[in-house]
């Protein structure tokens, strides 16, 4: 998860989500709870594609040449994090991708459930990667179709119906375009498979 090249067409897929998003959320209105300082959903890790990744480490150089102690703190925090995670990593922990078998996805599952975020600044409660935060962020909370069915955040559409809820999904029709640039940057890597934020970072200054 060593390389930072990010594809030009990324900031295509981004404008695609985010539009997709707000559109959900001007469509749930007070139901759809996420504010600044909330911060249930960055408590856990979860898995990140290589795009993801590569989105973090790049707005990280960034940050570098602008907040250069900012920076360090965040690499600091996945430093961190990687060291508590290690013994238990369900894959490489040298390289930081993630297994595939079932075995390892059913690890993955009670795999640092009190993990927070390295991304996420402890006083003020926010992300500070914010701009480059990986897919998963940026789709959680308002309802999306999963193989589960649609879900949304526990936080989110209190006393709203079902058919309310449905009412209000983010449609979000990416998958293609998102499944090439990951190919894309697997290849300029030479690296496959998926990770988790804290060894997206932990190594970037490595």
């Amino acid at each position: 998860m060593r390389s930072r090249r990010l594809p030009a067409v990324d900031q295509k897929l981004i404008q695609i989500v985010d539009a997709a998003l707000a559109d959900a959320a001007r469509k749930s209105g007070e139901w759809l709870a996420c504010r600044p300082g909330c911060t249930q959903c960055c408590v856990g890790v979860f898995a990140i594609n290589s795009l993801d990744a590569v989105r973090l480490q790049a707005a990280l150089d960034t940050l570098e040449k602008s907040d250069p102690q900012r920076a360090r703190r965040i690499v600091k925090r996945a430093q961190q994090s990687r060291s508590q995670l290690t013994a238990d990593f369900p894959g490489d922990p040298r390289t930081g991708v993630l297994d595939e078998s079932d075995e390892a996805e059913e690890r993955f599952t009670e795999f640092g459930n009190e993990e927070v975020c390295p991304v996420l600044d402890p006083e003020m409660g926010l992300c500070e990667l914010y701009d480059a935060r990986p897919m998963t962020c940026r789709t959680f909370g308002p309802p999306v179709q999963s193989d589960g069915g649609l879900g949304v955040c526990e936080l989110c559409y209190h006393g709203a119906t079902d058919e309310e809820i449905a009412a209000c999904e983010m449609a979000v029709e990416t998958d293609d375009l998102e499944t090439e640039l990951v190919r894309q940057v697997e290849r300029a890597s030479g690296t496959r498979g998926k990770t988790i934020v804290a060894w997206a970072l932990g190594k970037a200054r490595g």
